[in-house]
């Protein structure tokens, strides 16, 4: 795990003092080394974390046996030791210098070329690499887009890194506010990709590679895959679209077979992941997901695996005592930090320096936390990210389809009192007639009246049940641009359950989770890395009919299934709650100056980027305690503490 850095110039001024100036900003991600290369117009820097051969072979930028390739990799190779041999039978392996995966991934780019080799590959990474011989750059960003990667220009210079803090540092960078992202981030409270908050900086979209010949001249608008702009050129490597239509093709059907080859795929995946020169663990909240990685990883550990957790004193965000339970079943090595609110608090002033762009899911605080807690044990965590949106985890996959079913045929005036009505309820009567089996019940039922009231299909009420704002147009001007939701989804994919776990892989994911996660364990030099995410056990959750992920109104069935293998039914059985902090009531509290100062209509008016009216009537009725906010507040002031630290 590292972080990289380059610049593309065809008369660069100064390209040392700037290469290095950037490569600087990365620090945090790559703490043991940096390195740099320079030529033909080129400059790339490189922090280092170290993981695998932690001498210096495994040094970057690397330079290939051959002389032509130079790389920046970030990320791992979990199978490099497989491709080593398969390189060693095919007689194409160089004389190794070390051992570690970027050189095994070199030599893989120099005897398949880069597609190839990357789709040989089991991993996460961003790469940058330079050919000599044909003057060309090449970016490539892993599957299912685990590690970040920029790129744009700052002036008539390409520039490109893990992070924009490293691109912010040239002096041609611009630093505006692209209104087009604005209104994306409202929606979503993440800027989906291939967008940035900047105008003309993009993020490469997961399983692609930016093709550069030449010095071309600024992209002006998005350049997706398959689309070539000047000497810019956007190709797949791979499909996640082709896993779901492959996976459908050659569906299971036997659900004793299934189980044993999930079970076997994720076994290795976990094997694999649990290679590493430095100490390793995992986080542990005591939900499916992580408890089923951490059973796994205990399974294959000759001693204790080190798990973590933090605790919090309020009992309806506290996931603790249900981790402490499930490790002690497991006979880890457990480690869990109790924080105040206060802890939680001072982690706020952080959030614009470690996320770099306006980032509005609150969950970001406790992941920060326990990242924290983590690194002063491991260097190394596994997590339980994407088993939601593979297997089938969130509400939305069960009860929106089941909800829509029945509304959809209802008179537009018969939907309107139902909708009306279940919003009329305080949140807090409908935890109680929740009777605590649905956590936060009122919340979540009042974000479906609201979903409800806007849609006309399945597909609109999905878009809305993920929306922090639905007319983002009315708070920050202009029209909403199409994102990555619009693109056509398989055609074979009619389940309304299943086009939504697809949407959320293709955007919710890497752009919210795993960003989340990402940001938060580097800001510490913490490496993650996501079993669930090996490619094998992708195209195994594909290879499942919707009845093995959810089943009687409950998801993740497989995965259950599995776990109870290795932890008792009890210990595991209660409401999804999620990773979440009690924001609203701080609002209403001891974060209520700050709010109030990020959200003065002065201000407001003043920047000219967001409408003081509806933000002003959204914070007067979440002061109100009638209605809980806090979604919509959080993205406007994440956004204002962004732009204050950042335009």
């Amino acid at each position: 795990m590292c972080g990289l850095t380059g610049i593309l110039d065809p008369a660069p001024a100064d390209m040392q003092g700037r290469i290095r100036a950037m490569t600087a900003r990365l620090q945090h991600r790559g703490p043991d080394a940096e390195g740099f290369w320079m030529g033909d117009g080129v400059a790339l820097g490189h922090r280092r974390l170290a993981i695998i051969d932690l001498t210096e072979t495994g040094a970057q930028p690397m330079v290939s046996a051959s002389g032509r390739y130079v790389i920046a990799f970030n990320g791992e190779i979990y199978n490099h030791l497989d491709l080593r041999r398969m390189l060693e039978d095919g007689g194409a392996a160089p004389a190794w210098r070390g051992a570690s995966d970027t050189e095994t991934l070199l030599a893989a780019i120099e005897h398949w070329g880069l597609d190839d080799a990357l789709r040989q590959a089991s991993g996460m990474f961003a790469i940058a690499l330079w050919d000599r011989k044909q003057r060309r750059l090449a970016l490539a960003r892993d599957r299912m887009g685990e590690k970040p990667l920029y790129w744009g220009h700052a002036a008539r210079t390409l520039v490109f890194g893990s992070e924009l803090k490293a691109l912010r540092v040239h002096p041609g960078f611009p630093t505006t506010v692209c209104r087009d992202a604005l209104l994306q981030y409202l929606r979503f409270g993440y800027v989906p990709a291939p967008r940035s908050i900047h105008p003309g900086v993009w993020k490469l979209e997961p399983g692609c590679i930016l093709e550069v010949t030449g010095y071309p001249g600024p992209a002006q608008s998005p350049i997706r895959p398959g689309e070539t702009v000047g000497g810019l050129s956007v190709r797949r490597y791979w499909s996640l679209t082709a896993a779901i239509e492959a996976g459908k093709a050659e569906q299971f059907f036997d659900d004793g077979a299934t189980l044993e080859t999930l079970e076997a795929g994720l076994s290795g995946a976990v094997a694999q992941q649990m290679m590493a020169d430095v100490p390793l663990g995992a986080f542990l909240s005591g939900g499916i997901d992580s408890s089923l990685i951490v059973a796994l990883m205990q399974k294959q550990s000759s001693r204790p695996v080190r798990t973590f957790t933090i605790g919090f004193h309020e009992a309806a965000f506290n996931e603790a005592p249900h981790a402490a339970a499930v490790a002690r079943h497991l006979g880890t090595d457990h480690t869990e930090i109790t924080v105040t609110d206060a802890d939680a608090r001072e982690v706020i002033p952080r959030l614009p320096e470690l996320y770099d762009e306006p980032f509005a899911d609150s969950s970001q605080i406790p992941t920060f936390l326990v990242c924290r807690a983590a690194r002063q044990h491991v260097t190394v965590a596994l997590s339980g990210d994407g088993g939601d949106e593979l297997f089938g985890g969130y509400n939305r996959y069960f009860w929106g389809p089941r909800i829509w079913r029945r509304v959809e045929r209802m008179p537009r005036g018969m939907r309107h009192a139902l909708v009306s009505g279940m919003a009329m309820i305080p949140s807090q009567a409908w935890d109680r007639l929740g009777g605590g089996h649905i956590s936060r019940a009122g919340d979540k039922i009042h974000k479906l009246a609201g979903a409800l009231a806007g849609a006309n299909s399945i597909d609109d009420l999905y878009r809305n049940l993920i929306s922090l704002w639905y007319r983002p147009e009315a708070v920050g001007h202009g029209q909403e641009p199409p994102s990555l939701l619009d693109d056509p989804l398989p055609q074979k994919l009619i389940n309304p359950a299943e086009r939504m776990m697809a949407q959320d892989m293709r955007s919710y994911l890497p752009d919210d989770i795993l960003c989340k996660v990402d940001r938060a364990a580097m800001g510490v030099s913490l490496e993650t890395r996501a079993p669930f995410l090996d490619p094998q056990v992708i195209a195994i959750s594909a290879q499942l009919p919707v009845h093995m992920k959810i089943r009687n109104n409950r998801g993740k069935w497989a995965l259950r299934q599995l776990l109870y293998h290795h932890v008792p039914r009890e210990l595991i059985e209660r409401p999804k709650a999620g990773f979440g902090i009690p924001v609203g009531e701080w609002l209403r509290g001891p974060l209520r100056p700050w709010a109030e100062e990020l959200l003065c209509e002065r201000r407001l008016e003043r920047d000219g980027l967001l409408a003081p009216g509806p933000v002003r009537r959204l914070w007067c009725e979440h002061l109100s305690g009638r209605h809980d906010r806090t979604a919509g507040l959080w993205t406007i002031l994440m956004f204002q503490a962004w732009r204050e630290h950042w335009v």
